[in-house]
Protein backbone atom coordinates (compact mmCIF):
# COMPACT_ATOMS: atom_id res chain seq x y z
CA UNK A 1 0.00 0.00 0.00
CA UNK A 2 1.36 3.43 -0.94
CA UNK A 3 2.54 5.54 1.99
CA UNK A 4 1.47 9.18 1.74
CA UNK A 5 3.41 11.74 3.75
CA UNK A 6 2.85 15.48 3.98
CA UNK A 7 5.85 17.65 4.86
CA UNK A 8 4.21 20.64 6.54
CA UNK A 9 5.15 24.05 7.88
CA UNK A 10 3.24 27.14 8.99
CA UNK A 11 4.04 30.78 9.63
CA UNK A 12 2.08 32.71 12.25
CA UNK A 13 1.42 36.14 13.76
CA UNK A 14 3.24 35.08 16.94
CA UNK A 15 4.18 32.10 19.06
CA UNK A 16 1.24 31.19 21.29
CA UNK A 17 -2.26 30.56 19.87
CA UNK A 18 -3.63 30.84 23.43
CA UNK A 19 -2.73 34.53 23.20
CA UNK A 20 -4.80 34.92 20.05
CA UNK A 21 -2.06 34.33 17.49
CA UNK A 22 -3.13 32.96 14.13
CA UNK A 23 -1.75 31.12 11.11
CA UNK A 24 -0.81 33.35 8.16
CA UNK A 25 0.86 30.87 5.80
CA UNK A 26 0.65 27.12 5.22
CA UNK A 27 3.05 25.17 3.03
CA UNK A 28 2.82 21.43 2.34
CA UNK A 29 4.84 19.08 0.14
CA UNK A 30 3.44 15.64 -0.71
CA UNK A 31 5.54 12.48 -0.81
CA UNK A 32 4.28 9.04 -1.78
CA UNK A 33 6.61 6.13 -1.08
CA UNK A 34 9.40 8.65 -0.40
CA UNK A 35 9.02 10.34 -3.78
CA UNK A 36 7.96 13.97 -4.17
CA UNK A 37 4.81 14.16 -6.28
CA UNK A 38 4.56 17.90 -6.98
CA UNK A 39 1.05 17.89 -5.48
CA UNK A 40 1.78 20.67 -3.01
CA UNK A 41 -0.50 22.90 -0.96
CA UNK A 42 0.36 26.55 -0.34
CA UNK A 43 -1.77 29.42 0.87
CA UNK A 44 -1.47 32.76 2.66
CA UNK A 45 -4.16 33.58 5.23
CA UNK A 46 -5.49 36.90 6.49
CA UNK A 47 -5.39 36.63 10.32
CA UNK A 48 -7.47 39.75 10.97
CA UNK A 49 -5.05 40.77 13.69
CA UNK A 50 -1.66 42.46 13.89
CA UNK A 51 1.48 40.44 13.26
CA UNK A 52 4.15 40.87 15.93
CA UNK A 53 7.27 42.73 14.83
CA UNK A 54 9.45 39.84 15.97
CA UNK A 55 7.47 37.44 13.79
CA UNK A 56 7.78 39.75 10.78
CA UNK A 57 11.54 39.70 11.35
CA UNK A 58 11.45 35.91 11.01
CA UNK A 59 9.22 35.44 7.96
CA UNK A 60 8.91 38.91 6.42
CA UNK A 61 5.12 38.66 5.99
CA UNK A 62 3.20 41.86 6.74
CA UNK A 63 -0.45 42.70 7.37
CA UNK A 64 -0.40 44.88 4.25
CA UNK A 65 0.55 41.85 2.16
CA UNK A 66 -2.19 39.71 3.74
CA UNK A 67 -5.07 42.19 3.59
CA UNK A 68 -6.56 40.68 0.40
CA UNK A 69 -5.83 37.04 1.28
CA UNK A 70 -8.54 34.52 2.28
CA UNK A 71 -9.52 33.87 5.88
CA UNK A 72 -8.74 30.48 7.40
CA UNK A 73 -12.43 29.57 7.27
CA UNK A 74 -12.30 30.00 3.48
CA UNK A 75 -9.51 27.44 3.03
CA UNK A 76 -10.17 25.11 5.99
CA UNK A 77 -12.10 22.43 4.08
CA UNK A 78 -9.56 22.26 1.25
CA UNK A 79 -6.65 22.13 3.71
CA UNK A 80 -8.27 19.41 5.83
CA UNK A 81 -9.10 17.30 2.77
CA UNK A 82 -5.48 17.64 1.61
CA UNK A 83 -3.87 16.44 4.85
CA UNK A 84 -6.50 13.94 6.07
CA UNK A 85 -5.10 10.43 6.37
CA UNK A 86 -1.56 11.43 5.43
CA UNK A 87 1.37 11.17 7.80
CA UNK A 88 2.46 14.70 8.72
CA UNK A 89 6.21 15.33 8.89
CA UNK A 90 6.88 18.54 10.82
CA UNK A 91 9.92 20.14 12.45
CA UNK A 92 8.94 21.02 16.03
CA UNK A 93 5.48 19.56 15.51
CA UNK A 94 3.82 20.83 18.74
CA UNK A 95 4.10 24.41 17.46
CA UNK A 96 2.38 23.81 14.10
CA UNK A 97 -0.12 21.27 15.44
CA UNK A 98 -1.05 23.67 18.26
CA UNK A 99 -1.83 26.42 15.78
CA UNK A 100 -3.70 24.07 13.44
CA UNK A 101 -5.83 22.74 16.28
CA UNK A 102 -6.57 26.30 17.35
CA UNK A 103 -7.71 27.29 13.85
CA UNK A 104 -9.85 24.20 13.27
CA UNK A 105 -11.23 24.43 16.81
CA UNK A 106 -12.41 28.00 16.25
CA UNK A 107 -14.40 26.85 13.22
CA UNK A 108 -15.57 23.39 14.25
CA UNK A 109 -16.83 22.91 17.81
CA UNK A 110 -16.51 19.13 17.57
CA UNK A 111 -12.84 19.32 16.54
CA UNK A 112 -10.86 16.72 18.52
CA UNK A 113 -7.34 17.33 17.25
CA UNK A 114 -5.18 16.93 14.15
CA UNK A 115 -3.56 13.76 15.45
CA UNK A 116 -6.95 12.02 15.46
CA UNK A 117 -6.89 12.26 11.66
CA UNK A 118 -3.17 12.24 10.82
CA UNK A 119 -0.20 10.49 12.43
CA UNK A 120 2.59 12.99 13.10
CA UNK A 121 6.38 12.61 12.81
CA UNK A 122 8.44 15.30 14.55
CA UNK A 123 11.79 15.67 12.77
CA UNK A 124 13.15 17.79 15.63
CA UNK A 125 12.70 14.82 17.98
CA UNK A 126 14.32 12.56 15.37
CA UNK A 127 17.26 14.94 14.96
CA UNK A 128 17.82 15.22 18.72
CA UNK A 129 17.88 11.43 18.98
CA UNK A 130 20.41 11.16 16.16
CA UNK A 131 22.53 14.19 17.09
CA UNK A 132 22.31 14.73 20.86
CA UNK A 133 23.97 17.84 22.21
CA UNK A 134 24.09 19.52 18.79
CA UNK A 135 22.06 22.25 17.14
CA UNK A 136 19.13 20.71 15.31
CA UNK A 137 17.28 23.61 13.75
CA UNK A 138 16.63 23.44 10.01
CA UNK A 139 19.69 25.49 9.05
CA UNK A 140 21.97 23.32 11.20
CA UNK A 141 20.54 20.13 9.68
CA UNK A 142 21.07 21.51 6.18
CA UNK A 143 24.73 22.09 6.99
CA UNK A 144 25.06 18.65 8.56
CA UNK A 145 23.50 16.84 5.59
CA UNK A 146 25.02 19.16 2.97
CA UNK A 147 21.67 20.44 1.69
CA UNK A 148 21.76 23.76 -0.16
CA UNK A 149 19.61 26.35 1.60
CA UNK A 150 21.46 29.47 0.47
CA UNK A 151 18.20 30.82 -0.99
CA UNK A 152 16.57 30.75 2.46
CA UNK A 153 16.99 34.37 3.59
CA UNK A 154 13.72 34.35 5.55
CA UNK A 155 11.43 31.61 6.83
CA UNK A 156 8.64 30.67 4.43
CA UNK A 157 6.20 27.80 4.89
CA UNK A 158 6.48 26.23 1.43
CA UNK A 159 10.23 26.77 1.10
CA UNK A 160 10.84 25.35 4.58
CA UNK A 161 8.68 22.32 3.76
CA UNK A 162 10.68 21.67 0.60
CA UNK A 163 13.94 21.92 2.54
CA UNK A 164 12.58 19.74 5.34
CA UNK A 165 11.61 17.08 2.79
CA UNK A 166 15.27 16.87 1.72
CA UNK A 167 16.43 16.75 5.35
CA UNK A 168 13.91 14.04 6.24
CA UNK A 169 14.94 11.87 3.29
CA UNK A 170 18.60 12.22 4.30
CA UNK A 171 17.90 11.44 7.96
CA UNK A 172 15.85 8.34 7.17
CA UNK A 173 17.54 7.04 4.01
CA UNK A 174 20.05 4.87 5.83
CA UNK A 175 17.32 3.20 7.85
CA UNK A 176 15.39 2.34 4.69
CA UNK A 177 18.44 0.69 3.13
CA UNK A 178 19.17 -1.30 6.29
CA UNK A 179 15.55 -2.46 6.46
CA UNK A 180 15.77 -3.69 2.86
CA UNK A 181 19.07 -5.40 3.58
CA UNK A 182 17.54 -7.16 6.59
CA UNK A 183 14.64 -8.36 4.44
CA UNK A 184 17.12 -9.82 1.96
CA UNK A 185 18.99 -11.56 4.78
CA UNK A 186 15.75 -12.98 6.15
CA UNK A 187 15.01 -14.35 2.69
CA UNK A 188 18.43 -16.03 2.58
CA UNK A 189 19.84 -13.67 -0.06
CA UNK A 190 23.08 -12.93 1.79
CA UNK A 191 25.11 -11.77 -1.23
CA UNK A 192 22.56 -9.14 -2.24
CA UNK A 193 22.25 -7.88 1.34
CA UNK A 194 26.02 -7.52 1.70
CA UNK A 195 26.25 -5.76 -1.66
CA UNK A 196 23.57 -3.24 -0.63
CA UNK A 197 25.40 -2.39 2.59
CA UNK A 198 28.74 -1.99 0.79
CA UNK A 199 27.27 0.23 -1.91
CA UNK A 200 25.56 2.54 0.57
CA UNK A 201 27.40 5.87 0.39
CA UNK A 202 27.16 7.00 3.98
CA UNK A 203 27.52 10.69 4.71
CA UNK A 204 29.94 10.83 7.66
CA UNK A 205 29.39 14.02 9.63
CA UNK A 206 32.23 15.01 11.95
CA UNK A 207 31.60 17.15 15.00
CA UNK A 208 32.94 20.70 14.85
CA UNK A 209 35.49 21.94 17.38
CA UNK A 210 32.78 23.92 19.20
CA UNK A 211 30.48 20.88 19.32
CA UNK A 212 33.31 18.78 20.80
CA UNK A 213 33.95 21.44 23.46
CA UNK A 214 30.23 21.61 24.30
CA UNK A 215 30.13 17.81 24.55
CA UNK A 216 33.15 17.73 26.89
CA UNK A 217 31.56 20.44 29.05
CA UNK A 218 28.37 18.40 29.33
CA UNK A 219 30.33 15.29 30.37
CA UNK A 220 32.24 17.31 32.98
CA UNK A 221 28.97 18.64 34.40
CA UNK A 222 27.59 15.10 34.70
CA UNK A 223 30.71 13.99 36.58
CA UNK A 224 30.67 17.06 38.86
CA UNK A 225 27.16 16.08 39.93
CA UNK A 226 28.24 12.56 40.87
CA UNK A 227 27.32 10.85 37.61
CA UNK A 228 29.48 8.60 35.48
CA UNK A 229 30.12 8.88 31.77
CA UNK A 230 30.24 5.73 29.69
CA UNK A 231 31.56 7.88 26.84
CA UNK A 232 34.80 8.55 28.77
CA UNK A 233 35.38 4.80 29.03
CA UNK A 234 35.07 4.13 25.30
CA UNK A 235 37.08 7.09 24.00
Amino acid sequence: MAKRQIILDTETTGIDPRQGHRIIEIGCVEMINRRLTGNNFHVYVNPRRAIEDEAIGVHGITNEFLKDKPLFKDIADEFFDYIKGGELVIHNAPFDIGHMDNEFGILWQDWTGTEDFCPVVDTLVMARDRHPGQKNNLDALCRRYEIDNTHRMLHGALLDSEILADVYLQMTGGQVDMDLAQQLLNAGNTDSAQSMVKQRNLNVVLATENEILEHDSRLALIEENGGTSLWRNIQ
